[in-house]
């Protein structure tokens, strides 16, 4: 287990988006978060105390945890230097990157001398079945993207807590490194070989009451060229009844593709939904989360309003406005 509560290590993220791990943390689990390090030419914040390694460990914090995911997954130079005197300082490590920590030979060698801990979460830790699309059951609902980091992970998780609280029978199935460390579980599905990630969804959400929901935590996009494969991966594997179409329309190109445009919620609804009815022939598209955090509140209530007009499906931002809407739209399906 992963000792709490963490100093979220920011590094030098060259923006907010970079830090989505720290920032899911921060949101979701906001009693594990004691305060952030930042490197010079940082540019995130989580509005959480700056600390130095001496501070957190003064206010309480087990573990540094690396909440960055830059592209490609890999540990710098520079954040060695942070990450060395962490161990020197008492801190465990933990990180959801590609680059794992126990490749590291000198993260090995001084976390073996100081007695710590390194937790790499993006790693496998169970022998995965290949998918066998039997059908199972209870419920499941999977969030899908336009682009990738626009809100999949939160858009469950804001559901699951609404189910939650209305004493629905709901379980948050997380898929990625963010979604593990705030809940301790979980598939890392971006790091299981490619013949077994529809397998390891089937195995994430298994046979349960009829009247139970699975929020499976959703990755990639079909549209996105580097990480369409554990989107395709998660609508096989996870058979789901309810697809969520998630949406930042704020943005111009695609997230480190600037080559590449957006498509519009209609394209992600005709093209999801076929694929998704390859595994689950029932299932149905429910409803709409959009990202509005780069919006004014009435600007982001106009939008939603217009979507909801042309797409004739609840819309809603999850975070900002709750995600009832959505759940009733689950409830309705019985």
């Amino acid at each position: 287990m992963i000792q709490t509560p963490y100093l979220l290590f920011l590094g030098d993220a060259p923006d907010p988006l970079a830090a989505k791990v720290a920032q899911g943390i921060k949101d979701w689990r906001p009693e594990n978060a004691v305060g952030q390090f930042r490197m010079d030419g940082c540019k995130a914040d989580m509005k959480l105390p700056d600390m130095t390694l001496a501070e957190a460990k003064e206010a309480g914090a087990k573990t540094l945890v690396i909440g960055v995911a830059n592209r490609g997954g890999v540990i710098s130079q520079a954040w060695k230097k942070v990450l060395i005197a962490a161990l020197e300082e008492g801190f465990d490590l933990a990180s959801g990157l590609h680059n794992l920590l126990r490749d590291e030979e000198d993260l090995v060698a001084v976390a073996k001398a100081t007695g710590q801990t390194l937790h790499d979460v993006r790693v496998p830790s169970v022998k995965y079945p290949i998918a066998n699309g039997e059908k199972r059951s209870g419920k499941r609902c999977l969030a899908v993207g336009t682009d990738c980091s626009v809100g999949k992970m939160y858009t469950a998780m804001a559901m699951d807590a609404e189910m939650r609280e209305r004493g629905m029978k709901s379980t948050f199935r997380a898929t990625g490194q963010t979604g593990i460390l705030i809940t301790g579980d979980g598939v890392p599905l971006d790091a299981v070989i490619a013949d077994f990630m529809a397998g390891s969804i089937e195995w994430l959400t298994p046979d349960n009451d009829d009247d139970h929901w699975d929020l499976i935590e959703g990755q990639g996009s079909l549209f996105h060229v580097s990480y369409s494969g554990v989107t395709m991966a998660l609508i096989h594997g996870g058979q789901p009844d309810a697809l969520i179409l998630c949406h930042e329309p704020t943005r111009d190109h695609m997230r480190g593709l600037p080559g590449y445009q957006p498509p519009s919620l209609e394209t992600l609804r005709d093209t999801a939904l076929p694929l998704a009815r390859v595994g689950n022939p029932a299932c149905e598209v429910v409803g709409i989360s959009v990202n509005t955090q780069h919006m004014g509140e009435d600007e982001a209530k106009a939008y939603l309003a217009e979507v909801e007009e042309r797409l004739g499906l609840p819309a809603t931002d999850p975070y900002r406005f709750g995600s009832a809407k959505l759940v009733d739209a689950l409830a309705a399906m019985g």
